[in-house]
């Protein structure tokens, strides 16, 4: 087995430990169980630190574990909310979205909310997936977020069956 090493992750700014943790979830990656196991145990050592629920939702994400995915989006968006002092009430917050979208807390905080919206939709929530796109697509004119394209998917009309 290949020994883990946190030079392998070096640009994430968490202990060895966790680094450790989070080299064993992807050597694991075909035990799901296992290395779900370990990707708890770098969310719960490090408090949720923004890189590591980054690194968490992929994860889940690619895992097909949406219901964990979902979660660890919301974590983001909320922490990042709670960092930046943004108010829960849209028609404040869209008008600081637009200003300061090139900021990293806020690309990252719009990341995770568009990314909540892709798993909404693999949920099967499409109307809170719709509305989610709608949002950012109104701040995101050069469709950095992907969510015009969430969007054209969510709202385009069955194709005809038998053409």
């Amino acid at each position: 087995m290949i020994e883990p090493t946190e030079n392998k992750i070096s640009w994430l700014d968490v202990s060895d430990d966790v680094k450790k943790l989070l080299i064993l979830a992807s050597q694991t990656w075909e035990n799901t169980e296992e290395s779900e196991k370990y990707m708890q145990q770098a969310i719960a050592k490090t408090g949720e630190n923004t890189d590591v629920l980054v690194a968490a939702y992929r994860f889940f994400y690619y895992k097909n574990n949406y219901v964990l995915a979902l979660t660890t989006a919301e974590k983001i968006t909320a922490k990042i909310k709670e960092m930046e002092k943004l108010p829960d009430n849209w028609e404040e917050l869209q008008p600081i979205l637009i200003q300061r979208q090139e900021e990293t807390n806020i690309r990252l905080f719009l990341n995770a909310y568009a990314a909540s919206g892709l798993v909404l939709a693999k949920l099967g929530n499409i109307e809170k997936a719709k509305e989610i796109s709608t949002k950012i697509k109104s701040i995101d004119n050069k469709n950095n977020f992907g969510a015009g394209i969430l969007f054209e998917i969510l709202t385009r009309p069955p194709e005809e069956e038998d053409e």
